[in-house]
């Protein structure tokens, strides 16, 4: 920047031209993961091993949503762990709303982690796939990285829910 007579000018960088399509969709890949499964088939333990290499790694903030104090003892106390209920998080809507109010009361927040978010929709997959999208469309737009875990088998997941899904079954 060259400041001149208390006003300030801006110099133009020009950086190399990447095909548009390309670049969004590899910047799509990683703003939203869904880990799926039926119950008992490692969810939750997958999402603890990515919350404590998010925490080694990150140069942010690293939050864990849960419903209840079931990670209480397994997630790093520098992590910050929320549980849903004392919220009164029952629904898409309401859990869109608070991962927007986390992000905006924190901007250095770079991963956010949430813990059976079908369940805290009230198994309500219409309502699981709108908070999806949504919140594709905000961490985008934002910047930080959203992982989830969902007790959904992978041969009923449709096809809005396999374009999030991380672990696929060998």
């Amino acid at each position: 920047m060259m400041v001149r007579n208390n006003t300030i000018r801006r110099k133009t960088v020009l950086f190399p031209r990447f095909p548009q399509s390309r670049v969004l969709s590899e910047w799509r890949e990683i703003m939203v993961r869904l880990i799926i499964g039926v119950k008992g088939t490692g969810k939750t333990k997958q999402l603890i091993e990515q919350v404590h290499q998010a925490y080694e790694t990150s140069k942010g903030s690293v939050v864990c949503i849960d419903q209840g104090d079931n990670l209480k003892y397994d997630i790093n106390h520098k992590v910050r762990l929320i549980d849903a209920k004392d919220y009164m998080i029952t629904d898409g809507q309401s859990l869109f709303g608070f991962v927007a109010g986390i992000y905006a009361s924190n901007h250095d927040i770079t991963d956010i982690f949430i813990d059976a978010a079908l369940r805290i929709c009230q198994n309500d997959m219409e309502a699981f796939k709108c908070f999806i999208k949504e919140v594709d469309c905000f961490s985008e737009k934002n910047g930080f990285q959203v992982t989830m875990t969902s007790s959904i088998p992978f041969d009923t997941a449709d096809s809005e829910i396999k374009s999030y899904v991380t672990n696929w079954p060998q």
